[in-house]
């Protein structure tokens, strides 16, 4: 197969079409932003280790029944993925309070939930991502209640095994965000990735950040957290 000509170039990651239309190449930067891109810089070895991450996880997602855009891992930093078209939307799933919703809500951070919670952005960095009620998802055309349905089915189930999965490893799954694309045949599927980028994880025992935050809020050792979240998962 045939790499060809750069579609996008996103904060975090190029795409490049192929020889075969239904198929592109995801290339994973080293570079990092925070507060819808207010923020720059670099990470190093971020892209290798989110490759690697989003791979291994979306692979074990797939056998636990979510289907994902994942086809096959290239290189270190390049990955074969299915074509999609992406629903504007972030989705977040929530188990702890932190970041923005412990802002926006004026708690503290660390509240564990009886039930995740989840929660709809408008993907559009100009505007600061606002979030969205599921009325305004239909009113503005942006996915159907039968695809939102399906989202909200899925995101769930994504939770409940990521919770599983990174608590064998002694690491607490805060929040994350995903997002969601539709194949030529209008069918969702999980795309994007999954992630320190995209994650909150705190170490169990010790509440040490092993994420992006780490970067956001200036805390150095920001390469390190990363490593350690590869290192425990195997990569």
């Amino acid at each position: 197969m045939q790499k060809l000509e750069q579609l996008y170039e996103g904060k975090a990651k190029k795409v490049f079409a192929t020889s075969d239309e239904s198929l592109v190449i995801v290339d994973y930067k080293d570079d990092a932003t925070a507060f819808n891109g207010a923020k720059k810089g670099q990470i190093k070895g971020k892209g290798v280790i989110n490759n690697k991450m989003s791979n291994f996880l979306m692979s074990e997602l797939e056998k636990a029944g979510v289907p994902t855009h994942f086809v096959k891992e290239l290189s270190e930093r390049e990955t074969l993925v299915k074509k999609v078209r992406i629903v504007p939307l972030e989705v977040i799933i929530r188990n702890i309070s932190a970041g923005s919703f412990a802002a926006r809500f004026g708690v503290q951070e660390g509240i564990k939930f009886e039930k995740p919670t989840i929660e709809f952005c408008l993907k559009d960095d100009a505007l600061n991502d606002p979030m969205l009620a599921e009325p305004h998802i239909f009113a503005l055309s942006l996915a159907s209640e039968a695809e939102v349905e399906s989202i909200k089915k899925m995101a769930f189930q994504i939770n409940d095994f990521l919770r599983s999965f990174y608590a064998e490893l002694g690491i607490t799954l805060v929040d994350f965000k995903l997002e969601f694309g539709r194949l030529s045949d209008g069918q969702i599927v999980l795309a994007d990735e999954i992630s320190p980028d995209t994650s909150r994880l705190w170490d169990t025992k010790t509440g040490e950040k092993l994420d992006k935050d780490r970067f956001r809020r200036d805390l150095g050792g920001v390469e390190g957290a990363y490593a350690e979240v590869a290192r425990r998962l195997g990569l």
